[in-house]
């Protein structure tokens, strides 16, 4: 197949680092537009920016020249990797001059006709994309979303037993990484051998968002999961890597054995689709007593999958449990990446 003509937004920053990285080789998508802001626009890619990501930049990227965030006629979709301080506008630019705007911001997730995506989770909703381009005239531009990168663990980890046993309650505490603050992101004097109790909107995004992703289409709308969430967001000396501390009471009574037979038995929905980015096993079920950790499980299947561990009884609700994502990769750029997949095979990225 010819492969689509990628534009990257935000391209000198960490997430935006992360899409070339992860589109290096990609069988289907092409990065042919690399933009930034003004003051990056005009010069070199590698005369603009210092790669962050470990050994060397693609190659491809020597003679590439970072462009403004501007509509193009060459390009059939983008990927954003912008601060949500800019995205709201530039994005919307974008799909209303036909160009498919496949976001990583958190400005339009919250939309009732914008896809809140996990692929694995929620593939149905792509449904709403019609009635989004209706509404607001757009022709084979669109917006759709991944959510944001600790909600995407916590969602994609509990899957399986909310389809099998369903669960009413969750209270969850976050461990989340540096990288999760972009670049510059933390002072070292603040995080260096500390723990950041507070995120800004953090704890919001992850109380609000389930809902959305797990909610069902009813007569062409979406209707929100029923669902309460507690959440409390710290920042920790990790570089990569969200760990997330679970409590939860089901809707269904389950056994350990039920619980770890469910995770075991889950394989991925989008397997007879062959998704470059696709891991077969999404969600794995580790039963060490050191796991997860983010050093050895946060780049499972490339970053791709999330690691669930540490299954208990909880004294106040039913059962505990801690879940590990690769904040940037699956949390970020590759569940971008895994969406575009996603919309192409659905016939959306003509």
């Amino acid at each position: 197949m010819k492969k689509y003509r990628v534009g990257v937004l935000g391209a000198t920053g960490a997430v935006g680092q992360q899409f070339l990285n992860l589109l290096n080789g990609h069988p289907w998508f092409e990065v042919v537009a690399v933009a930034a802001s003004s003051r990056s626009a005009g010069k070199k890619y590698l005369d603009a920016t210092g790669w962050l990501l470990p050994g060397e930049p693609p190659r491809w990227l020597e003679d590439m020249v970072v462009q403004e965030c501007t509509p193009g006629d060459e390009l059939d979709f983008v990927f954003p990797g912008l601060d949500s301080t800019v995205a709201g506008e530039i994005e919307w630019r974008f799909a209303q001059n036909d160009i498919p705007v496949i976001s990583n911001a958190r400005n339009y997730r919250m939309n009732p006709l914008v896809p809140l995506l996990i692929p694995e989770v929620n593939p149905e909703h792509i449904q709403l994309i019609p009635a989004q381009k209706k509404k607001h005239g757009f022709r084979r531009g669109f917006l759709v979303t991944n959510p944001n990168c600790a909600t995407v663990g916590l969602v994609l980890g509990l899957f399986p037993l909310w389809r099998s046993l369903g669960i009413e309650k969750i209270v969850v505490t976050t461990m989340q990484a540096i990288s999760g603050a972009g670049y510059p992101g933390v002072p070292a004097l603040d995080i260096e051998g500390n723990v950041l109790p507070f995120i800004p909107n953090e704890a919001d995004k992850i109380q609000s968002e389930p809902g959305k992703i797990l909610g069902q289409i009813v007569d062409g709308q979406l209707v929100h999961a029923k669902i309460r969430i507690s959440a409390q967001c710290n920042r920790v000396p990790v570089r990569d890597g969200h760990l997330l501390s679970v409590s939860l009471k089901l809707k269904k009574r389950a056994s350990r054995d039920e619980i770890v037979a469910t995770y075991r038995e889950f394989t991925s929905p989008l397997s007879e689709w062959n998704l470059p980015s696709a891991p077969l096993h999404p969600v794995v079920f580790v039963d060490e007593p050191l796991r997860p950790q983010p050093q050895r499980d946060a780049f499972r299947d490339g970053g791709m999958a999330v690691t669930v561990g540490q299954l208990s009884p909880c004294e106040v609700l039913d059962w505990r449990l801690v879940i590990l994502v690769h904040n940037t990769i699956r949390g970020a750029a590759g569940g971008a990446i895994l969406n575009a997949e996603w919309l192409h095979v659905n016939g959306l990225l003509r």
